[in-house]
Order: C-alpha cells, then sequence, then structure tokens
C-alpha cells in the first residue's frame, strides 16, 4: 500500500531544492501533487517527472494569487489535504545597514507568504471527511536561533515557528497535524547564492564559503534536500498522527 494514495498535497516553492525534493517523496507515496512557485517553466520540469502533478504559476505574499492558486488546485486534483508552505528567501545585509524595505521583502517573502498558503487553503484541510490532513511549514534552524547578518530573515523563521505552534492550538480537527521543520545549511540554489555572496565579500573561494556555512550546522556537514523531504513525508504519513506543534530540526546532528 502507498500512505498517501489519493491524497492532494499542494507545494509551495516547488520548482528546485527542498520543494522539489519533498514533491518527489510525496509523489513516491502516491499522492497527487500542486507544485506552487513564481517561475512557471521550473515547475513544469519537475511536474512532468511525476505521476501525478501540476504546475501553478504564483506570488505566495499576494493574497488574490493564493486564492487563484487554490481554485487551480481543486481543478485539477480536487479539494487539498496536505498543505507544504515551503516557499521562501534568504538576503543578507547587517542591521545597520539594512532598509526597511529589505526587512519588509523578507518577512512578505518568508513569513506572510507562508500564513496566506495556509489561509487560502484551511477551508480543505478542516472540512469533514475522514484521511490525512497536514500543514507543514518549511522554517529552519534560523527560526530557533540568530545568525549573523540575516536578521529580517531570522525574524520571519521565528515568525514560521511561532505560527506553526499557534495554528497546531487552533486547529483541532480529527486527523489534521499542523508542524514545521527546521532545516540548516541545505544544498540547494539558496545555498549556493549564499556562498557566492560570502566568497565575493570575503575573498574566500565559494567551496571555501560552502566550508564555513557547513560549520554552522550541528553534524558540521551540508544537509541535503532528500533529508530534508524524508522527515516531511514522514509527518505526512499516518506514523506522525501524534506530532503536533513540533518545530523539527534537522542539521546533521
Amino acid at each position: 500500500m502507498v500512505a498517501l494514495d489519493g491524497r492532494h498535497a499542494l507545494i509551495t516553492g516547488g520548482g528546485s531544492g527542498i520543494g522539489a525534493a519533498i514533491a518527489r517523496a510525496l509523489a513516491r507515496e502516491g499522492a497527487a501533487v500542486s507544485l506552487v512557485g513564481r517561475r512557471k517553466a521550473p515547475l513544469d520540469n519537475i511536474a512532468r517527472s511525476l505521476l501525478k502533478a501540476s504546475a501553478i504559476a504564483a506570488d505566495v505574499t499576494n493574497a488574490a494569487d493564493c486564492g487563484a492558486m487554490m481554485e487551480s488546485a481543486r481543478a485539477v486534483h480536487g479539494p487539498v489535504d496536505i498543505v507544504i508552505a515551503n516557499a521562501g528567501a534568504a538576503e543578507s545585509v547587517p542591521v545597520a545597514k539594512m532598509s526597511a524595505e529589505h526587512w519588509q521583502r523578507m518577512i512578505d517573502v518568508n513569513l506572510t507568504g507562508a500564513f496566506l498558503t495556509v489561509q487560502a487553503a484551511l477551508s480543505d484541510v478542516v472540512r469533514k471527511g475522514e484521511g490525512i490532513r497536514r500543514i507543514v511549514f518549511t522554517a529552519s534552524t534560523a527560526g530557533l536561533r540568530g545568525y549573523a547578518y540575516v536578521a529580517a530573515y531570522c525574524a520571519a523563521k521565528h515568525g514560521v515557528v511561532g505560527l506553526a505552534r499557534a495554528l497546531a492550538a487552533e486547529l483541532e480537527k480529527p486527523g489534521l497535524t499542523v508542524n514545521a521543520v527546521c532545516p540548516g545549511f541545505t544544498e540547494t540554489p539558496l545555498l549556493e547564492r549564499s556562498a557566492a555572496v560570502i566568497a565575493k565579500k570575503t575573498g574566500r573561494t565559494v567551496g571555501e564559503a560552502r566550508v564555513v556555512l557547513a560549520g554552522d550546522n550541528a553534524g558540521g556537514r551540508l544537509i541535503s534536500p532528500e533529508e530534508v523531504a524524508a522527515k516531511v513525508l514522514w509527518l505526512c504519513s499516518p506514523a506522525a498522527k501524534a506530532i503536533n506543534g513540533e518545530a523539527i530540526v534537522i542539521d546533521g546532528a
């Protein structure tokens, strides 16, 4: 038996990195998948490799886009059972030089986008009926600790963890759980951009910058997107029905 057969999962930020890995993991277990992102071409590439998948272009920082996103997802695969609020972005700047625009951009993409995604899907995941219902946020170890030069990102990801815990307390429905995963530095295009910025600013090579980032993980190595996806898959499985309101660290320890 496949654990998620007949379930419909919506995944934001699904065109690459962690989002794409989660899509593949859930699809292997039988879920239909709606992939969401700002750029449709990468989503189409992932969707074509999966059995039951569709691609939806949407900006999760826009409430109207999130509403249209849900209508498109339902039209293809029916009501959504699993919401993976994964879209995010990270930019670095010292607090003393941080503009209000930078601050707002990080809050909008990482926190407001997660809120709008879940709010748009809420009527689906709390609807009457049996079966698995899940909300999983991709937060970060930055949602549990502080990192220099990414104060806005850290603040947003702390907010994501708080949002997950608040929803877990508020949405007490049979079969529904709400959790956050908190990856450390992970092998994604986002990390590659961060390493390039560090190299440019410090004179290190990109390889040396990657080693510095890996050293911030408890295990001293970079995490793979597939490791994060495996934990999300478990949270979406029947085995995790008692896990609710948790922020689960994935940092190689």
